[in-house]
């Protein structure tokens, strides 16, 4: 039988809801190629737009945030700073919830520019421990409660905090809201493939900085 929080809408489709994926995913790529220090967090987030509707993704599920700096250690949805620059040595982050005709996408990443070395670590890291936690669901099927400790105690070993206020979600034909609307990291049973996104947001300990990459959980990795 299949859990409340697993049900879908009535036009769901695998093929279409990873179409949904690849389409997303893109459009970080295409919106992190954009950017350029010295330009403002406001006009970044103008451009994200801009490209969203030539992709045909401008009607989103979540808002648009791309983050610059102090601002990548923000909550979901806070606001950010306002007047922030894009700086030489910086880094950036673009998160996107946009829906492909009736199907939902998501898609999170971390973009570093200069030579910050712990900037460019940050990045790495959170790739890594999207890949470590997301391979301990795929081995031993923990819950999503169980997944979260495990990502919180991994990050703490590589020198970062994890940011639980980005908890996972569940995604679906559009709107996944009807169907459910708690964290991934509140579920007190293994995730079943394809409907929920793992996200991982990590804070540095000291500096004003983070970085965040997300991508629905799929039974064999892809980077498509």
């Amino acid at each position: 039988m299949t859990r409340p929080e697993e049900r879908n809408g009535p036009h769901h489709d695998l093929e279409q809801m990873l179409e949904a994926r690849r389409r997303t995913r893109a459009a970080v790529g295409l919106i992190g190629a954009r950017l350029e220090p010295g330009m403002l967090e406001e006009d970044a987030g103008a451009i994200a737009r801009e490209i969203l509707k030539g992709e045909g993704l401008l009607r989103g599920w979540h808002g648009v945030f791309v983050r610059f700096g102090p601002n990548t250690v923000k909550f979901y949805g806070q606001p950010s700073e306002a007047g922030v620059r894009l700086g030489e040595h910086d880094i950036a982050i673009v998160d996107i919830g946009p829906v492909w005709q009736k199907w939902e996408g998501d898609a999170g990443e971390t973009f570093v520019f200069g030579d910050d070395p712990e900037m460019h670590r940050a990045r790495r890291d959170v790739h890594e421990l999207y890949d470590i936690v997301a391979a301990r669901w795929r081995s031993e099927r923990l819950t999503g409660a169980a997944l979260y400790e495990f990502a919180t105690a991994e990050a703490e070993r590589m020198g970062w905090r994890l940011n639980l206020d980005l908890g996972g979600h569940r995604l679906a034909d559009f709107p996944h809201a009807l169907i459910h609307k708690g964290d991934l990291k509140d579920a007190g049973f293994s995730p079943s493939p394809d409907l929920w996104v793992l996200e991982i947001h990590l804070r540095h300990p000291q500096r004003r900085f983070g970085a965040f990459y997300e991508d629905l959980l799929l039974d064999q990795p892809t980077a498509a």
